[in-house]
Order: C-alpha cells, then sequence, then structure tokens
C-alpha cells in the first residue's frame, strides 16, 4: 500500500528537487537537462515529476520565480529605511553580494537561454518586482536631486554596470583588473556623477 503523502513530504519534495534543477540548469543550460536526469539526480522513478510540475518548462519558471524573490528580498531588507544616496549604494552591494553568493541562482535568473516566461503568474510577478525595485530607486534619487537624468535609463543603465562586474568577477576576468567592490563603487560613483552634469550644466549657463 503506498505511503500517504503529507503537505510537509510534497513541499521537500519540490524543495529538492528546485535545488537541484537550479544547480543543473546553471551548469546546463535549459536544453542540456532533462526530466529523466532530475529523476536520478534525485533517485526516483523517470515520473515521479510530474507530480509535482508539469513539465520542465514549468520547473524552470517556478526556481527562477524563487531566484528573483530571494534577490528583490536581498535588496529590500539591504536599503530599507536609507535615503536615496545611501539606498543606492546599499542596493549595489547588496546586488553583488547575492550574485557572489547564490551563483547559480544568479544564472539562471539572468544567463540561461529561455526567455522570461511571463505566462507563469510567480514568474511574472518575481521578475517584474526585481526591475522596480532597481527603477524605483533611480526614481527617488531624482526626487530628492540626485540625479538629474531620465530615472528609468539611469536605473537600467546602473544594472547593466552591475551586471557587467558580476560576469567578470564570474568569469575569472578580475583576477587582472580591480577588486569587484572598487570597480562597483566606481561605476556607482562615475554614473551619479554624469547623471548630475546636465544639472550643473544649466547652473553654469545662467
Amino acid at each position: 500500500m503506498p505511503r500517504y503523502l503529507t503537505d510537509k513530504d510534497i513541499a521537500d519534495f519540490r524543495a529538492e528537487l528546485c535545488k537541484v534543477a537550479t544547480e543543473r540548469f546553471a551548469k546546463h543550460g535549459y536544453e542540456g537537462v532533462t526530466m529523466r536526469q532530475l529523476a536520478e539526480a534525485l533517485g526516483c522513478s523517470p515520473k515521479t515529476p510530474y507530480r509535482y510540475f508539469k513539465d520542465k518548462a514549468d520547473i524552470l519558471a517556478t526556481v527562477r520565480a524563487e531566484a528573483f524573490t530571494k534577490f528583490a528580498d536581498a535588496l529590500e531588507k539591504a536599503a530599507a529605511a536609507a535615503p536615496p544616496l545611501e539606498r543606492g549604494r546599499r542596493t549595489s552591494e547588496a546586488y553583488v553580494a547575492f550574485a557572489l553568493k547564490n551563483p547559480h541562482a544568479y544564472r539562471i535568473m539572468f544567463d540561461i537561454d529561455a526567455p522570461l516566461d511571463e505566462s507563469h503568474p510567480e514568474l511574472g510577478a518575481a521578475s517584474q518586482r526585481a526591475a522596480r525595485y532597481i527603477t524605483r530607486g533611480a526614481e527617488q534619487l531624482a526626487e530628492a536631486g540626485a540625479i538629474d537624468s531620465d530615472p528609468a535609463l539611469f536605473g537600467w543603465s546602473m544594472w547593466a554596470a552591475l551586471h557587467g562586474v558580476v560576469m567578470l568577477h564570474q568569469s575569472g576576468m578580475l583576477a587582472h583588473g580591480p577588486d569587484y567592490k572598487a570597480l562597483s563603487s566606481f561605476l556607482g560613483k562615475t554614473m551619479i556623477k554624469g547623471a548630475t552634469g546636465n544639472k550643473a550644466g544649466k547652473g553654469r549657463k545662467r
């Protein structure tokens, strides 16, 4: 007689499956992972994962949603109750720290050959939350008079710069260059300075 699965049993299996899937997707990409391989890694029958997820795409969407949620949690926690400029610095530091502490999660969020499937409600909401937090931070800098440029463009540019730092560090390239902390700090200060240039220029013209 089959054993009755409790809610905890189901949650534990899903969590373990997601953990294995996150690592495998990060290392081998979406096409390089099969449901059979995931089942073998978990020591269960090939059909077992289908009892918990619709298919491989459902698993990928779920683990990406979890990664984006943890990512946004880390950024929000680090910058809570700080003034705009300090919030920006803390957000940048938390961004890089999360990526280095959770390399597999970071890779499945931003470096995997699969589009963000917003038809998966949790993934769409989680990825939008992370994006909105970063662009909202730029809007707060503009409201405080710290930058004089398009907040959305500034926020996305800062995101692109931080992503570049992370990828250079993960590839080992920064072994031949500056410390990643020094580089991310320099980028932040330089971008803030550049984003206030138009404001300073307007003042000199008068």
